[in-house]
Formats: structure tokens, C-alpha cells, sequence
């Protein structure tokens, strides 16, 4: 291969990483999202089958749990649903107090946070 026809692959290649999106910054003090009522009930039910059945692969228990979960009737996910609820609710308390004092120091200095508006702002 020529030294001019390397030269264009690696034009595209230099194209190609300025046009991917770089990660979000997460911050770390931000309250997590609560789980919903089928994680609440996986946690509970996952060592159950993974004593029951220790060769199954994590695919494998999770189809199980998605089965389980689908066969079980409405009043026997009802508590499920319940604390999900409220750990929401917790969660939005958590949360409003949180977003009202903005975004953390890391983010506005541009920790990650580039992106697609970025690129607009740039070829003004």
C-alpha cells in the first residue's frame, strides 16, 4: 500500500474518532435510582434457584426469574410493587434537593460532557 492511499485510511480514521460521543460524567453523590418491583423480586428469588440449580449459567437464572415473574399472579407482586413504590418515592425526595443545587463543578468544566453541541458551537 502507498504512502497515499495509507494517507486517506487514515484521514477517515482521524473522522471517525473526532465523530464519536464522548461518555457522560456520572457523579458519584447522586442518589441512585431505586429498583423496580421485578429487581426486588429477582433479589429475592435468585439464591433460591441458584441453590436449587447451581449449574445454570446467569442467563439461564435470569430467564428463570423473568418466567417466574411472568406466571406469578398480580396479588403475589402486589408487595413487590408496594416497595418499589416507595423506594421511588424516596428516591424523588432524594433526588429534588439534588437537582435544586445544580450540577457538580467536575461537569461544568467539562469533564466528559462534550458531545453534539460541542461540535455545533464550534463550526459557528
Amino acid at each position: 500500500m502507498s504512502a497515499k492511499e495509507k494517507g486517506k485510511f487514515e484521514d477517515m480514521a482521524k473522522a471517525d474518532k473526532a465523530r464519536k460521543i464522548k461518555k457522560k460524567f456520572k457523579d458519584p453523590n447522586a442518589p441512585k435510582r431505586p429498583p423496580l418491583a421485578f429487581f426486588l423480586f429477582c433479589s429475592e428469588y435468585r439464591p433460591k434457584i441458584k441453590k436449587e440449580h447451581p449449574g445454570l449459567s446467569i442467563v439461564d437464572v435470569a430467564k428463570k426469574l423473568g418466567g417466574m415473574w411472568h406466571s406469578t399472579a398480580a396479588d403475589d407482586k402486589q408487595p413487590y410493587k408496594e416497595k418499589a413504590a416507595k423506594l421511588k418515592e424516596k428516591y424523588q425526595q432524594d433526588i429534588a434537593p439534588y437537582r435544586a443545587k445544580g450540577k457538580p463543578d467536575a461537569a461544568k468544566k467539562g469533564g466528559g460532557q462534550g458531545g453534539k453541541e460541542q461540535e455545533k458551537e464550534g463550526r459557528g
